[in-house]
């Protein structure tokens, strides 16, 4: 968990109906070898809520830790975007990070924020606009994660990109470069990136953030089941199932998981799941990088790293890249 990931892909209900593509995902993830389920699931109303009281969890650090990098080196960091640029913001969902930016870019084309979800994005925008008068706003409905366009009359301007909250890290490395390389596409040669990435430390500061003392991380991965009893006619019992998030060392990530209690039947729209004791459902990934492993990364994907901004304790960082190599696919 970095950052909520509705905006990677929406679950709407379609006609008053369930929504096919959440049906399709969890009969396919309840039925494969080693049980899983897609983060992006996560985020109906009760998910967004909870995530945003984890980030406000003594153990969750990632949120507050970023946030006081742009609060402490936010002038530096605009002062290396190009001027007159275009300010795209990936996945932008609330606008409270760019905000401690734009004080410093007074010189902005437009700021653009791209979010799948088109009710909350205008929403947002207007709020925004509302707050920076003098700020040129151009949403765009979109799914970041596949190809799409810019408002045409922006094309002159140079680009620059922001994603933060260490989103990437949901991502398997793989599909993390060839994410970053279509931001390159989008964004063009010689434009900016800013992106927040977590960083490596201790094992036990990064279980504890995943594994709250309150519960409140486990009442958020459990959350998960009650969406799909309620949307897609489940009968999962919630007693029969706890919360487990540990650090894969080897593997560099934090791994989110739901265990069974026991040997139960569970069935999904009539289809039915047998789980074993103690058989997991996968439910997420959260990969955290060294500064060398994500500059690596990255330029495999076509971007120098330019700068690095870190916190005192070294537990979160926001990097500056520049897109060097426009790699096609």
């Amino acid at each position: 968990m970095n950052a909520p990931i509705p905006h990677l892909a929406p679950a709407a209900p379609l006609d008053g109906g369930p929504d096919r593509s959440f049906l399709q995902d969890v009969l396919s993830g309840l039925g494969a070898p080693r049980k899983q389920l897609s983060a992006k699931y996560f985020y109906d109303r009760r998910g967004s809520e909870l995530f945003e009281a984890i980030t406000r969890l003594p153990e969750y650090y990632p949120t507050r830790t970023e946030l006081a990098i742009l609060d402490r080196d936010g002038p530096e960091i605009a002062a290396g975007l190009p001027p007159g640029a275009a300010l795209v913001e990936f996945g932008s969902g609330s606008t409270t990070k760019v905000r401690r930016l734009l004080p410093h870019l007074p010189d902005l084309a437009a700021y653009v924020p791209v979010d799948v979800s088109e009710e909350f994005l205008r929403s947002e925008a207007d709020e925004l606009g509302r707050d920076f008068p003098r700020l040129r706003v151009e949403p765009v409905a979109a799914d970041f994660t596949r190809p799409f366009g810019l408002p045409d009359d922006l094309k002159d301007a140079p680009k620059a990109g922001f994603f933060p909250g260490s989103t990437l890290g949901n991502f398997e490395p793989e599909a993390a470069a060839a994410l970053l390389g279509s931001f390159a596409r989008t964004l063009g040669t010689g434009s900016t990136l800013i992106v927040g990435i977590d960083l490596v430390k201790d094992k036990a500061v990064l279980d504890a953030a995943y594994d709250d003392a309150a519960g409140v991380t486990a009442d958020f991965n459990l959350n998960l089941l009650t969406r799909i009893n309620r949307e897609l006619g489940a009968d999962f019992d919630l007693d029969g199932f706890s919360h487990q998030a540990f650090f894969d060392e080897n593997l560099g990530r934090i791994e989110m998981h739901l265990v069974s209690r026991k040997s139960q039947l569970v069935t999904v729209a009539g289809v039915p799941f047998h789980f074993a004791s103690g058989e997991t459902i996968h439910t997420e990934n959260s990969y955290k990088y060294t500064v060398p492993g994500f500059r690596a990364l990255a330029r495999a994907a076509g971007w120098e790293h330019a700068r690095v901004w870190t916190d005192p304790d070294g537990l979160f960082s926001v990097h500056a890249l520049k897109a060097s190599t426009i790699r096609r696919h």
